[in-house]
């Protein structure tokens, strides 16, 4: 059972790649959670020392039955990938870390969120949980854009902009067909190996065919019809970015046929969220001094906004021809990169909605005074509108609760970036890193 862990020669290193070893020398064991193929065993093997495949290793299922404890044996830390299949062999785990002196024993790579289960201890303090994403653009190299990443990429630093350092003056060129591409063809690990955008793309749409025909049958082992669900993913896509209700999703999926229930469109959009395809922005709710009334809808997000293009069959030329929709599709790309330079400095993204329909599409908040506020805005056109939309929201919230805004930006798919006189930032894309 003590198969050694494999490295690969060409990885790609990940913002997550840090976290993981801090992790490792604090915990027991780490869990990494994320979709299928957003590279979790490629990442783990980085650090382990050995391995098994639970859900490919023919000798998996007669361990189980004999004694899993020879599962857990061989260097460490160890990695359990996809460890799911079998959820009996958590509580296994827990106990080695229980007796086992030290820290970093075990790495647990998961897709999908196995259900409740009463004799699952839950593992606290011994398991530290990291989610991994699909690559951001600044993890992507550049490999679709003109400005390598040593002289652009990165350069606007999230961490720096939560310690309100203004963001520098610069040009990171990012074209239009260029950002089209990036959209469609997403931020999987696996496209980068030599494969075209239309390869890639057609593996988007077969990731969800695959969604729908098997994973939400797996994930709980409920049979759901897989052309509804396949319905409920074409809604999400025409949704994403935005704040729509349970309801509406519902009733966009029933179409002529006889109407889906709120209840079942919960349960599909639950079985989403354990595979974690789906991962949904939710409000943040500040202290304000004003009497406006904040809106708790989540933004609806797939986790890369290309499975949004791979729903309905798009590619960039559809993009380029519909620009309100790329716009939507360009700040849930945003969102994703967000969230992955968010994770490594322990703060979270959400977004802002009130009553009086004052919205702001990105807060990455690490606590009082470490906080920012971002619109996404995919034209240069749309800057100065959502500039005095961000000092409007500013001016609504209570400083003295909630702390001065470190940063209030623009992010934009337009090429330069600079600090307006106003003091807002305005920050190229393809320039804005961990």
């Amino acid at each position: 059972m003590a198969r050694h862990a494999r490295s690969v020669p060409d990885y790609v290193p990940r913002i997550a790649d840090r976290e993981l070893a801090r992790r490792l020398a604090s915990a027991g064991a780490v869990v990494i959670e994320g979709p299928r193929v957003c590279g979790k065993t490629t990442t783990a093997r980085q650090a382990s020392s050995s391995e098994v495949l639970m859900d490919a290793d023919p000798s998996v299922a007669e361990a189980m039955a004999v004694d899993p404890r020879l599962l857990l044996e061989g260097p460490t830390p160890r990695l359990i990938d996809e460890w799911q299949v079998e959820p009996a062999i958590w509580n296994y785990i827990r106990r080695a870390v229980d007796d086992r002196p030290g820290k970093g024993h075990f790495i647990l790579t998961g897709s999908a969120v196995p259900p409740d289960d009463i004799t699952r201890h839950t593992g606290a303090g011994r398991m530290s949980r990291l989610r991994l994403r699909p690559m951001s653009l600044f993890e992507l190299g550049g490999a679709k854009a003109p400005v390598p990443r040593e002289r652009a990429g990165g350069r606007i630093s999230l961490k720096r902009l939560l310690r309100g350092e203004p963001a520098p003056s610069l040009k990171h060129e990012l074209s239009l067909d260029e950002i089209a591409e990036l959209l469609c063809v997403g931020g999987w690990p696996g496209h980068l190996r030599g494969r075209s955008a239309e390869d890639a793309m057609v593996a988007n749409r077969d990731y969800l065919d695959e969604v729908c025909r098997t994973d939400v049958r797996r994930v709980d082992g409920i049979a759901r019809d897989p052309e509804r669900v396949r319905r409920f993913l074409d809604s999400i896509a025409r949704n994403t970015a935005t704040c729509a209700t349970v309801a509406t999703m519902a009733e966009d999926t029933g179409g002529s046929d006889a109407s889906l229930s709120n209840e079942t469109a919960r349960s599909y959009l639950r079985a989403l969220e354990r595979l974690m395809v789906v991962e949904h922005q939710r409000p943040w709710a500040p202290h304000l001094r004003s009497r406006s009334r904040m809106r708790n809808t989540p933004k609806r997000h797939f986790v890369d906004p290309s499975l949004a293009v791979a729903a309905l069959g798009a590619g960039p030329e559809h993009l380029l021809r519909d620009l309100r929709w790329m716009g939507f599709l360009f700040e849930s790309m945003v969102v994703r990169d967000l969230r992955v330079y968010a994770q490594a400095t322990r703060a979270t993204v959400y977004h802002y909605r009130d009553n009086t329909g004052l919205e702001v599409d990105a807060i990455v908040d690490g606590g009082p005074d470490r906080w920012a506020a971002f619109e996404i805005k995919l034209g240069a056109g749309r800057i100065e509108g959502a500039a005095q939309a961000l000092l409007k929201f500013a001016d609504r919230v209570d400083p003295e609760r909630t702390g001065e805004p470190a940063t209030l930006g623009v992010i934009t798919g337009s090429p330069y970036g600079y600090r307006r006189p106003d003091g807002v930032s305005v920050i190229p894309i393809g320039a804005l890193g961990p």
